[in-house]
């Protein structure tokens, strides 16, 4: 039979009377049931996850190893309940007992206590975790919030930089010559077809200008080759000499395509 040190009842019973003696202490009390259900201390310490060593000073109603009182009245109600005991007379023992063993009211924090941190419920480091983690997420959810704004500020502002920097059209950059539009009946024949406005100068054999400045629409040109040919966007142009298309990326350097063409 287990003996405890601080108890003030005789320990020649096995079995504990059914309601705490006006002298029992409450620690004393609560050891004599457990012994009586045949149950460990680390039985109970495991069901109600809590330190052995606490479990133990409570049994010896040591309240100057343990922390606060409002700790200590918390533990006993969850050791009674484990055991089934009767939690309202050991908490009202308790109030008794607890300024005469230290000096102190039952709702006084103890500042001294030498474990103090065994009032912390196992589970608390846990809770204090997942609200860090919580936070950091919510930190990573604002900051991927702001660089996709950033992004796409700089996306449409980009995309308004683009619109002004495209050249606008302007009918009078357009210089047609009058002999360019009509279909030839002698000589040689150039067709030029656009995918967009560029500038082109066009002279034949004879020095004869054929066409000269912007062009977007198709330009069909007749003279005496060999053509002298400058296209200031050669990507954008399509040329054919008497209805045979003219491949123009040989004579194209960075977009650009100056050459002699004949038959």
């Amino acid at each position: 039979m287990e003996i405890n040190p601080n108890s003030h009842q005789p320990t020649g019973s096995t079995s504990p009377t059914s309601t705490l003696g006006n002298i029992q202490r409450p620690g004393e009390y609560l050891r004599q049931i457990r012994i009586a259900q045949k149950k460990e201390l680390e039985e109970i310490a495991n069901v109600l996850n809590m330190p052995v060593k606490t479990l133990t000073a409570l049994e010896q109603d040591d309240y100057k190893s343990l922390p606060e009182a409002t700790f200590i009245k918390g533990y006993y109600r969850a050791y009674a309940k484990c055991l089934n005991a009767d939690a309202s007379a050991i908490i009202q023992r308790f109030d008794e007992i607890y300024a005469n063993d230290t000096g102190l009211k039952a709702n006084h924090a103890l500042s001294n206590s030498p474990i103090k941190t065994m009032g912390k419920l196992s589970g608390s480091k846990s809770v204090r975790n997942r609200k860090w983690l919580k936070r950091i997420a919510i930190l990573a959810v604002v900051a991927l919030l702001a660089w996709l704004a950033v992004m796409a500020v700089q996306k449409w502002t980009s995309g308004q930089k683009d619109e002004t920097d495209i050249p606008k059209i302007n009918n009078s950059d357009v210089e047609i010559l009058p002999m360019g539009n009509t279909v030839a009946t002698s000589g040689d024949q150039l067709v030029l077809n656009f995918s967009r406005p560029t500038s082109v100068h066009i002279v034949d054999a004879t020095g004869k200008v054929l066409a000269t400045g912007r062009q977007a629409s198709t330009l069909t040109l007749s003279g005496e080759s060999p053509f002298q040919i400058r296209l200031d966007d050669a990507t954008a142009v399509t040329l054919n000499l008497n209805q045979e298309q003219i491949p123009l990326s040989p004579y194209t350097v960075n977009g650009k395509a100056e050459f002699r063409l004949s038959r």
